[in-house]
């Protein structure tokens, strides 16, 4: 049984970081994409970053490349890597993984219950 579990989000200035994980059980890394994926208050869920991890490619969402970063810490955990954060990116994030080649689109298969991140002085 596969499971996602979101971790490390909280309140944060503006301006600041946030590192988010998402330990990953009952599948292999190698054959996976993992997403991350937010959806802000009123608004429609979005992509942030993705990566295929067997071949390294990865995408970030306009907004938030140059400020995000998603990596893998262990064989378990996928974190997002959060700096220079505003208040446009106070969401619920959702780490997300599956075996589609398109890391942007929201059809992965496995979906963790998301953690909230809020931005705010």
């Amino acid at each position: 049984q596969v499971q996602l579990v979101e971790s490390g989000g909280g309140l944060v200035q503006p301006g600041g970081s946030l590192r988010l994980s998402c330990t990953a059980s009952g599948l292999s890394f190698s054959t996976y994409s993992f997403g991350w994926f937010r959806q802000a208050p009123g608004k429609e869920r979005e992509f942030a970053a993705g990566r295929r991890w067997n071949t390294g490619v990865t995408s970030y969402a306009d907004s938030v490349k140059g400020r995000f970063t998603i990596s893998r810490d262990n064989a378990q955990t996928v974190s997002l890597q959060m700096n220079s954060l505003t208040a446009e990116d106070t969401a619920v994030y959702y780490c997300a993984a599956g075996r589609q080649l398109d890391l942007r689109r929201g059809i992965y298969a496995y979906w963790g219950q998301g953690t909230e991140v809020t931005v705010s002085s």
